[in-house]
């Protein structure tokens, strides 16, 4: 694989910016329609996108794992949810700082569900990620009780959403062993469409122009925000690149600001560089281990893995 290390973190932080937007969009959406009509708008748009990725090399369905697919799908889908319930109700900044806890959950479930030892710098790293939530968690005063207008659930529910997205990232990982990256893709934008489209009947809300723009819009982001990921890290090796996906946050950030008026506060500026710089460490401390792997497998390709 050609190393472009410029193309590559160029590519990554655009898809992180238009990933922010869609989050922006789905915030102003949310107010006024169901999240899994939005959930559903957004995987129906997306699927073009997906099949232009998957048309690079060849589209392949068949699978001899279908369960796995719609486990990780059923997983996905929850995930999305969450996602949708915690950017309506809390600062883009926030819900998306706490969304970086998913390198520190993935930690945590490589034990009892892959049987893995952490080295001593990822529990180094898990801590020091996990006291930036504490941080950001005491700057809202969820530690005494004194929440501002934002319901303390809601940060409880962006933090669990780390948990599932690590779960998710678990579930590709074991399913890459035997699918190619397009085919998981694949059924996870057709499952995903379908499984959001059964209930739509029972829960329609016709969204008026400006929310229907939205709507396709954000379908569109996704999508693009996927192709844009894929060439990165087709560019240049996860470990290089990993820490410009952190980029999300400045997104975030300066969108939640002019945008909707939400000016970060210290806690969250600090809680978010101590969960933004535990995860780097941990990219970091990666990088030596796989080299030695390429070195031993006669191969250099590193972009098997996923961004944080």
């Amino acid at each position: 694989m050609k190393h472009d290390l410029k193309r590559g973190a160029l590519l990554l932080a655009s898809a992180t910016l238009f990933t922010a937007a869609l989050n922006a969009l789905q915030k102003l959406t949310g107010t006024q329609l169901p999240a899994l009509e939005i959930i559903f708008f957004r995987n129906l748009f997306s699927l073009p996108f997906v099949l232009l990725i998957a048309a690079r090399t060849k589209i392949i369905l068949k699978t001899h794992h279908f369960g796995g697919h719609l486990l990780r799908s059923v997983v996905g889908l929850v995930s999305m949810i969450m996602v949708v319930v915690t950017v309506t109700r809390l600062p883009l900044a926030e819900q998306q700082v706490l969304s970086y806890t998913q390198p520190l959950f993935l930690v945590l479930l490589s034990i009892p569900l892959l049987h893995e030892k952490p080295s001593l710098q990822r529990w180094i790293a898990v801590s020091i990620g996990f006291a930036g939530v504490l941080v950001v968690a005491s700057g809202k005063g969820l530690l005494h009780g004194s929440a501002t207008t934002v319901p303390s659930w809601a940060y409880f529910v962006a933090l669990a959403q780390g948990a599932v997205g690590a779960l998710t990232t678990m579930q590709i990982r074991q399913l890459s062993a035997t699918e190619a990256s397009t085919t998981i893709a694949l059924w996870q934008a057709i499952l995903m469409t379908l499984m959001t489209a059964l209930p739509l009947p029972f829960i329609w809300t016709t969204p008026g122009m400006t929310d229907a723009l939205c709507l396709v819009a954000v379908g569109a982001f996704a999508g693009i925000a996927q192709v844009l990921q894929t060439e990165a890290f087709a560019s240049a090796q996860v470990s290089a690149i990993g820490p410009f996906a952190y980029s999300g946050l400045l997104w975030a950030g300066l969108i939640g600001w002019f945008g909707f008026g939400e000016v970060p506060g210290v806690a969250m500026m600090c809680g978010g560089l101590l969960i933004v710089g535990s995860g780097v460490w941990m990219l970091r401390h990666d990088r030596p281990a796989r080299q030695q792997e390429a070195v031993a497998t006669g191969t250099m390709d590193a972009a098997t893995g996923t961004p944080p």
